[in-house]
């Protein structure tokens, strides 16, 4: 699948690319960074109980784009029951984005990369990555033959030809020289999860997931990279966690104190309880979340009767109207 850069683009110029990143690591930064404990092979068959989301990209930082991709990678977790543990946001810095792929990939089952990948100078997700497992660059095949099939001519350059060296023909094979790990079997490196898209889902270490920052195809690739991630969940039909809503009319300080202790009760059940004030509104929010429905149930009278509300499927379900004036 993975091949040695072609004829073509082998006589490319490629002043953007920086193949120094794809070296190891100095002795000094290896030394900086987490020891990694696990192979790229164990590490794509471990069942995922916890997940991690970095989100990369200046754009993010600058106040620029919103990033909306680490609140649908957060709804995804929950919907599979895969505890979300961490989400990061940084730059478009190499040391930056080394550091944490190595931390979270030593530290979390399943880890999610957004942004990053383009054609531009700035892209440099790809590389980072690679440089952080000590790999190389490669040109990835079927994702340029994908790529010359399904991508449409762009109307500002009528004459682009896939066999004719350019600075556009560089700037488009950026996108498929995906990290590369000769001790890894291929077909756990990349993957298609769409027939009409071309873009791969490059994979490092076994569970890196290196993924576009354009949320449409973030979240496309997401839902359809599921049927390959039920069979390493907890529970492989893919039922998530139950979150229960009260509304309730109390101050939070005033149910802090039952709160407190039913918090210390349950929590040999895996159930968490939390508590969320909603400024400007007269009803407050009590939340159950856990994996044991039949518990959660047993709990729901209780609950209802200590904070004086009511199980809710929306948190403002149970809202008077608002007063004239009021937003």
């Amino acid at each position: 699948m993975f091949s040695r850069l072609s004829q073509v683009s082998r006589h490319l110029s490629r002043p953007s690319l920086n193949y120094a990143a794809t070296t190891p690591p100095s002795p000094l930064s290896r030394a900086l960074l987490p020891k990694m404990t696990s192979s790229a092979v164990e590490n794509s068959r471990k069942t995922i109980h916890t997940a991690a989301c970095l989100i990369i990209g200046d754009e993010v930082l600058g106040g620029k784009t919103i990033d909306t991709n680490s609140a649908f990678f957060a709804k995804f977790c929950f919907a599979l029951g895969i505890q979300l543990k961490r989400v990061e946001v940084i730059a478009d810095d190499e040391s930056e984005i080394i550091e944490a792929v190595r931390r979270m990939s030593n530290t979390y089952d399943f880890v999610v990369t957004s942004g990053g990948i383009g054609p531009t100078h700035d892209d440099i997700t790809y590389e980072s990555i690679a440089k952080a497992f000590g790999l190389k660059l490669q040109l990835h095949q079927p994702a340029f033959e994908r790529m010359k099939k399904l991508s449409k001519p762009h109307p500002m350059q009528p004459k682009f030809d896939w066999d004719t060296p350019s600075p556009g023909l560089t700037a488009k094979l950026r996108m498929v020289e995906l990290p590369y790990d000769e001790h890894t079997p291929e077909d756990l490196q990349a993957v298609f999860v769409a027939e009409d898209m071309w873009v791969p889902i490059a994979v490092v270490n076994g569970n890196v997931h290196i993924l576009p920052g354009v949320p449409r195809l973030f979240e496309r690739l997401l839902e359809n990279l599921k049927p390959s991630l039920l069979p390493r969940l907890t529970n492989p039909e893919g039922k998530g966690i139950y979150r229960y809503l009260f509304s309730t009319p109390l101050p939070e300080s005033a149910v802090a104190p039952y709160l407190t202790d039913l918090a210390s009760r349950v929590s040999g059940q895996g159930i968490k309880v939390g508590s969320y004030p909603r400024w400007g509104r007269k009803r407050n929010t009590v939340t159950l979340v856990g994996r044991d429905q039949e518990a959660m149930d047993a709990l729901v009278a209780e609950v209802e009767q200590n904070v004086q509300g009511k199980k809710v499927a929306r948190e403002d379900e149970l809202d008077p109207p608002l007063d004239e004036g009021e937003e």
